[in-house]
């Protein structure tokens, strides 16, 4: 984390962007101040820089528990909760407890083991050994209180038409069934 550079993404060298308004900046400085209040631990990060625009520094709490706002909200921005679990069964508990659940990432050296603790998870994403990206050949779309439907592939196409079934009776039952779709 300490690595990541702060400042604007089209300059080399830059891994850290600004967030894209200034009301989702300070929704993230909020939830990691009433997070702190509440227990978490700042290890690196946790501010708004002394500079013009929308930055927060990359930012990671540890000792994060069900309640605090880092965990219980959304957090889009360079914020990370660690959360502590006993064992796989307990973190995966934890993990669907949200009621979020758009992208999710397991990081393991153990690929059968991250398959399957991913196929558990409750989300419209799940990356093993990779971050939760945007990919045109994949839907993409979240689940619970994260989004409804699904973008991009073969799928996503799907959410931009509307079908109408149009079912026309004789007087001696169906004649015909036809589903069609329209922009």
């Amino acid at each position: 984390m300490r690595a990541l550079r702060l400042g604007d993404p089209t300059e080399a060298g830059v891994t850290v962007g600004p967030l894209a308004r200034e009301d989702l900046r300070d929704a993230l400085e909020r939830q990691v101040r009433e997070s702190v209040t509440q227990g978490a631990h700042i290890l690196i990060g946790g501010r708004v820089p002394d500079r013009s625009g929308f930055y927060y520094e990359p930012t990671v709490l540890d000792h994060v528990r069900p309640g605090m706002a880092v965990l219980e909200e959304e957090v889009f921005g360079p914020a990370v909760p660690v959360v502590r679990a006993r064992d796989s069964t307990e973190a995966l508990q934890v993990a669907n407890d949200s009621v979020y659940g758009l992208g999710s990432a397991v990081w393991t050296s153990d690929l059968a083991a991250g398959e399957a603790f991913a196929t558990g998870l409750e989300a419209g994403h799940t990356a093993v050994n990779g971050m939760t990206i945007s990919d045109p050949r994949l839907p993409f779309g979240g689940i619970k209180a994260s989004g409804h439907g699904r973008e991009l592939s073969h799928h996503g196409l799907f959410e931009f038409v509307n079908f109408h079934t149009v079912v026309v009776n004789a007087a001696d039952g169906p004649v015909e069934d036809r589903a069609t779709a329209s922009k």
